[in-house]
């Protein structure tokens, strides 16, 4: 179970026991328990949902609190891999070199808030909107966004030299991640049928998209880069299950 609650610590800000000795190994064996860790998210979001329907507020009221208990649990976490991305993105202007020094700097400059900001809108605008008709797909969205973490590690290299991404890369579990996604995708069937097959469709697509983007701009993967396609991803799968109509 060390391997579920690293998994716990490194994508929320939940308490969970404390290890004082971690092996590469085990932190990398965390990633099979992505899937799991973004559906009790989900959980915790759906079960919110169902809570403020049964209030007299509004649905922008809905959705403004919706929106602050996602970013809470997370901690905002990967809203911050998010704006160092987008300012090493302008700020890089072109040289790897240089966007992987901006990514470092705690400080973000007008162009991650500005991305910070434009995010959180628009996902506020989808949520108002889920809100109003079928919520059960909000409990696969983090868990689809996390499930795509693996797929990032195992397509692209990793570009700093330690900390924690390195040993994400190096010990993925291959068979425990095509596991969970089977499993993942079992549960998606069963609870909104083939809209489950539709956004593994969109995930699919974005994974493409940001490999590319990443590849093309910075020759591999960071830390920050996996924040940011989580935050990514989520919205997009949001947006597309607005589209389904589901």
């Amino acid at each position: 179970m060390k391997s579920f609650w690293l998994a716990w610590q490194f994508l929320t800000r939940l308490p969970a026991p404390v290890y004082t000795q971690v092996s590469d190994k085990e932190i990398g064996h965390s990633q099979a328990w992505y899937p799991l860790v973004g559906l009790l998210i989900g959980g915790v979001l759906y079960g919110f949902a169902l809570v403020l329907q049964q209030t007299p507020l509004t649905l922008p009221i809905h959705a403004a609190l919706l929106l602050l208990v996602w970013v809470a649990l997370t901690g905002g976490l990967h809203l911050d891999g998010l704006a160092d991305i987008a300012d090493a993105w302008v700020g890089g202007q072109g040289d790897r070199d240089r966007a992987l020094k901006i990514m470092k700097d705690p400080v973000s400059g007008p162009i991650g808030v500005t991305a910070l900001v434009l995010l959180l809108l628009l996902k506020f605008v989808l949520l108002q909107q889920l809100l109003a008709g079928n919520i059960i797909g909000l409990i696969l969205l983090p868990a689809l966004a996390r499930a795509l973490v693996p797929l990032l590690f195992m397509s692209m290299p990793y570009l700093r030299a330690n900390g924690l991404g390195k040993a994400l890369a190096e010990h993925l579990p291959r068979m425990a991640v095509m596991l969970s996604w089977l499993l993942l995708l079992g549960l998606a069937t069963y609870l909104i049928g083939i809209a489950a097959w539709w956004l593994l469709l969109s995930l699919l697509g974005l994974f493409v998209l940001l490999r590319y983007f990443y590849l093309s701009r910075f020759g591999g993967l960071t830390g920050d880069m996996v924040g940011a396609a989580i935050e990514i991803v989520e919205t997009g799968l949001l947006l597309t299950l607005l589209l389904l109509n589901f």
